[in-house]
């Protein structure tokens, strides 16, 4: 197959209620395509001032407006036509996820849009059927409980599914009839406007979604602006924290989905070739950028060196290059500032003793933009800085093991909890690691699979609160109840 070819992009304007605007002080910033490290589109730079105009177009459109007094099933009936035209321009919207982000078309078309389309066709189900119960109480009293909305919600996502995230914040949010200010992140802001205009032409009332573009300027107002009643952010735990101590002037809300350094486990009698395919795709894919990659690898003794062979084989074999050729299996990291970070912490493996057994380099030169190789260290000890800290890239930290005990002791050895892989042909002992494991999400004999209806989220500093499922209604809702004297 030939490469898909670039789309065209213009902006310069966020979206505030139904219109396309400039930031207030005129200023803009830069969206490039890391592949090339051009520039794609100069992008309103929102402040303050701006957030506070988008907080008020969403406030009124709740407090006032036609989503507040439209039926469950007609705000339902919306999120379904949005879907439709997500699909209908699901390739126009991977070229440009491509092309702003860096993540191969592939990945794109096959797991990003399908998932997208599935969000809000999921939520868009679930508008009518948020039912309230009769609680069995005593005296001469009839009660009853109810879900309301729980308001105006500020919603900040990530560069590494751009458009993913924002399905994943907005799907149950509207469902459950909230309106929101939408954050995405500085480096990819170009499929959430996109989607911007997808949801006016979907009907969806103005001042119900808003998008601001910006960077953590924007992001900080609007997590702390006191007509917000929730704020939902995916990102780092660093930026989670500073989230929530700026959410805390008003007592608002907070649900964070953040870091993971997942521990995804080979023991010996595993399907050695499957897990070595699980292993690829738990580190390598969307170049590592996955909060729940299998950063952290360990392998029984048993079977450690043949699978770090097959392993490092895999890994030098990928096809690294053009994202927008559906044959390439890794693009380039997000940003400049990325790759370099990336390269830090392979240099820190490298002086800390670790063994590079695939990759350790960078191939920006070599295709002039932010590409790294798939890279796997071995021999690493626990307390080595690739092992411990989150490093959001192709980089993967191997470590043999005998015993269950340890390995255990190992996989906790971390401040995160978000996800961990088990590879094993005995079922038994499948669950009973995933029985110990402290994590949000345990796959076993997989990697990387998910659906909407299953809810995903994590443990310690991975943060708190279900994204996806019946579970992300809870972080929309309230829950009210009546008494009535009979």
């Amino acid at each position: 197959m030939t490469a898909y070819q670039p789309v065209k992009v213009t902006t310069g304007k966020m979206l505030i209620g139904s219109e396309w605007i400039p930031a207030r002080s005129g200023k803009t910033f830069a969206a490039l395509n890391p592949a090339t490290e051009k520039e794609l589109a100069q992008v309103a730079y929102a402040d303050a001032e701006d957030v506070n105009q988008a907080v008020a177009a969403a406030r009124a459109a709740f407090d006032m407006g036609p989503w507040s007094r439209m039926s469950p099933r007609q705000r339902g009936n919306l999120l379904l036509k949005l879907a439709d035209l997500i699909e209908r321009d699901k390739e126009e919207l991977a070229v440009l996820e491509s092309m702003n982000n860096g993540k191969p078309i592939a990945e794109c078309l096959g797991f990003d849009l399908p998932q997208v389309v599935e969000t809000f066709r999921y939520y868009g189900g679930w508008a009518d059927k948020m039912l309230g119960e009769v609680n069995p109480v005593g005296g001469a009293y009839f009660s009853y409980t109810m879900r309301e909305p729980v308001g105006v919600v500020g919603q900040i996502i990530p560069w590494n599914f751009p458009l993913l995230m924002a399905a994943w914040k907005l799907g149950p949010a509207l469902a459950c009839g909230c309106t929101s200010v939408l954050k995405p992140a500085e480096q990819t802001p170009l499929t959430a406007l996109k989607l911007g205009a997808l949801i006016l032409e979907a009907g969806i009332p103005p001042g119900v979604v808003n998008i601001v573009t910006g960077d953590a300027v924007a992001g900080a107002a609007l997590a702390q602006h006191t007509g917000v009643d929730k704020v939902a952010f995916t990102g780092s735990t660093e930026v989670g924290k500073l989230v929530m101590q700026a959410a805390a002037k008003n007592l608002k809300r907070v649900s964070m989905e953040l870091g993971g350094k997942a521990p995804n486990i080979v023991y010996a009698d595993a399907d050695i070739d499957a897990a070595v395919a699980g292993a690829v795709g738990a580190i390598f894919f969307n170049q590592g950028e996955v909060c729940c990659a299998g950063s952290r690898l360990f392998v029984e003794d048993k079977i450690h060196d043949e699978f770090i062979e097959k392993f490092a084989r895999a890994a030098k074999g990928m096809r690294i290059g053009n994202p927008l050729d559906p044959q390439t299996q890794m693009g380039a990291q997000v940003s400049l500032e990325q790759h370099e970070k990336v390269l830090g912490f392979i240099k820190s493996g490298k002086e800390s003793g670790a063994k590079v057994a695939a990759g350790g380099n960078s191939m920006r030169k070599e295709l002039g933009g932010y590409f790294m190789q798939p890279t796997i260290f071995t021999d690493v000890d626990p307390n080595m800085t690739i092992s411990k800290e989150e490093i959001f890239g192709p980089v993967v930290a191997a470590k043999r093991f005998s015993k269950t005990e340890d390995l255990i002791k190992y996989a906790h050895d971390t401040n995160y909890g978000l996800s961990a892989g088990i590879w094993t042909k005995n079922i038994s002992l499948a669950h009973e690691t995933a029985r110990k494991l402290r994590a949000g999400t345990v796959w076993i004999n997989c990697y990387n699979a998910f659906d909407v209806a299953v809810p995903f989220g994590g443990y310690k500093e991975s943060g708190f609160g279900r994204e996806l499922g019946k579970a992300a209604l809870d972080l929309y809702t309230e829950q009210k109840a009546v008494w009535v004297a009979l």
